[in-house]
């Protein structure tokens, strides 16, 4: 039997965007009832590897990355793989990436991405206060390390937009990076220190205060998948199996599963999934004190709570295929490459970044109804934007006009 509910509005999807929008809206005096299937599973908001990145304007396709793409997807130590028996499928999200990653489209693209990061670190301290969480957030920065003076003069596209986006970005020496992380006293390459990030040290932990900081503003939570979105006169009906759900107004903010819902809203998204992975290291004392991250693997060792994380990459490979113990062993070669006394790796973790082949997201109403909002494909951003997406989301629903380089109109019909 179906569980029927009514509500204000619904939140289709329980990550932290769909969470921190569900929390605005019920401080702002609405009803809101937040609806996945996935409540209490550990996905990709609490999976990554918890960077908190203001600096993170350079969109996944440049022209770098256009120039080096036969490169990347074949060498085993790549940051970038794909599954090719997904080639057919992929096809399409491909050639727009491309497309995206020339000069022209790739700039445009690193403007749109330093605007809408502009407020992220104020905006999470705001939520961190707002969750009782501010014990969770780590602000002293985050480094690159470059495995030489060439791999740093070629982040030189890079660094040019970080720069024209307001980022501050420091340029540090091996002796420098030693100072802040003696851990690391063997590099010798040149690095980048992002003073301005910050990084969360138990992404699950800020799940839960997030959600119970919502429950306290009386938001509601209902476990069920969503699979069918209809447009009545006066409500959208939301039906999965087991739950139907009438609503005033939904929020779709259900990750990599959002593209069939937003079709059904009238919008083709081309939204597809990379897969990210991690590997852990258990220890009472982490080695590294902020996030690092060795450029050439495109990995992130992040120190959490009793563990370091090591967590990245780029697969696209959709959303049933098994993952790669291939992707894994690169994780730990990775983090070994830097500190080569860690102990086996456990925790092994595979999870979906909701991605659009230009790195920004989908913000905006729906074609078929202005009551149907969306939030989602933030790829490696979606912790970083969950609060300044919520404000974007209250605001939406409020009439504010949707900021255009987000607009689910953008790829057309």
């Amino acid at each position: 039997m179906s569980a029927s509910l009514r509500t204000e509005f619904a939140v289709v999807g329980g990550g932290i965007i769909g969470l921190v929008s569900a929390l605005r809206l019920a401080e702002a005096g609405h009803e809101v009832l937040v609806i996945d299937a996935r409540l209490n599973a550990l996905g990709a908001s609490a999976g990554n590897a918890g960077a908190i990145a203001p600096y993170g304007c350079v969109p996944v396709g440049t022209p770098g990355v256009l120039r080096n793409l036969p490169h990347l997807l074949l060498h085993r130590d790549s940051p970038f793989a794909m599954r090719w028996a997904g080639l057919p499928a992929l096809a399409p999200w491909l050639i727009r990436f491309v497309v995206q990653s020339l000069p022209r489209r790739a700039q445009a693209n690193a403007i749109a991405l330093a605007a809408l990061l502009r407020d992220a670190a104020g905006a999470w301290r705001d939520l961190a206060v707002a969750a009782d969480a501010s014990d969770l957030l780590r602000a002293n920065g985050c480094i690159y390390l470059y495995p030489d003076d060439a791999a740093f003069a070629a982040s030189g596209w890079e660094r040019t937009h970080r720069t024209a986006g307001g980022v501050r970005q420091v340029v540090l020496r091996p002796a420098e990076v030693a100072e802040l992380e003696p851990a690391l006293s063997r590099m010798h390459g040149p690095a980048l220190l992002f003073p301005d990030a910050m990084h969360i040290a138990e992404p699950s932990a800020m799940l839960d205060r997030v959600r119970r900081a919502a429950v306290v503003r009386g938001v509601q939570f209902a476990p069920g998948e969503i699979t069918s979105v209809r447009i009545a006169s006066n409500s959208i009906l939301l039906d999965g199996p087991g739950i139907s759900v009438s609503a005033d107004r939904v929020l779709i903010a259900a990750g990599a599963w959002s593209r069939s819902l937003a079709r059904q809203a009238g919008d083709r998204i081309p939204l597809d999934t990379e897969r990210g992975y991690h590997v852990e290291y258990a220890m009472d004392a982490p080695p590294l004190s902020r996030p690092v991250a060795p450029i050439r693997f495109g990995v992130y060792l992040t120190p959490m709570t009793g563990r370091l994380r090591a967590a990245g990459t780029v697969e696209l490979g959709g959303l049933h295929r098994p993952p790669d113990p291939g992707r894994l062993a690169l994780l730990d070669r990775a983090a070994r490459s830097l500190l080569p006394d860690l102990p086996r790796p456990g925790g092994l973790w595979l999870g979906f970044r909701p991605s659009l082949p230009d790195s920004l997201p989908v913000i905006g109403r729906a074609t078929a109804s202005d009551r149907i909002v969306y939030a989602f494909g933030h790829g490696h951003l979606g912790l970083t934007l969950a609060p300044v997406t919520a404000h974007f989301v209250v605001d939406l629903f409020n009439a504010a006009a949707p900021p255009r380089a987000v607009s689910p109109q953008r790829f057309g019909r």
